[in-house]
């Protein structure tokens, strides 16, 4: 008696390669995110590592304003290399969500915490920030990049910038 044809053979390779697919996107938007806040800290003094994380009319969204485009993305980051001397971020516990409808797409969350230094050389004076962010992320053709980036302030402390801390 012939052998019938093994189409589950098929159906594994097929689920392997979609699972593969599923991994291999979760690392690359895990390293565009942990890209995202290092070079918050690392590149601080340059922008041009902005359209390496973000698509152009990417929109930015913090408790204290909206930055739109590439442009209004370095008005903020200049913002914060004129109110802090040094920064320090960290980004966890990432979560990659694909969209069922479209692989090019993916909302990933993450918690994340700053800490901001007013002053290089007193490491003592910081503000610091806690919370969560969404990105929503899109595959391009030069990789994964953040649409949009949404933070839930949840903790602070120290003095913000621009406060009066004496003020009542």
């Amino acid at each position: 008696m012939p052998a019938e044809p093994d189409d589950t053979a098929d159906d594994t390779a097929a689920d392997t390669a979609a699972r593969l697919r599923r991994l291999l996107d979760r690392a690359d938007v895990v390293d565009l995110l942990d890209s995202y806040v290092g070079a918050l800290d690392r590149q601080r003094h340059t922008d041009s590592w902005l359209e390496s994380v973000f698509t152009e009319d990417a929109v930015v969204a913090f408790p204290m304003g909206t930055y739109v485009g590439i442009d209004g993305l370095r008005s903020f980051q200049e913002l914060a290399r004129t109110t802090f001397a040094r920064t320090h971020h960290s980004s966890t516990n990432h979560r990659v969500d694909p969209d069922p409808d479209d692989p090019a797409r993916a909302t990933a969350t993450a918690h994340l915490q700053a800490v901001h230094l007013p002053d290089a050389h007193d490491r003592t004076e910081h503000f610091a920030i806690g919370g969560h962010y969404t990105a929503r992320v899109v595959r391009t053709a030069r990789g994964w990049r953040i649409a949009r980036f949404d933070f839930d302030l949840v903790w602070t402390r120290g003095t913000p910038p621009g406060s009066n801390e004496h003020a009542r």
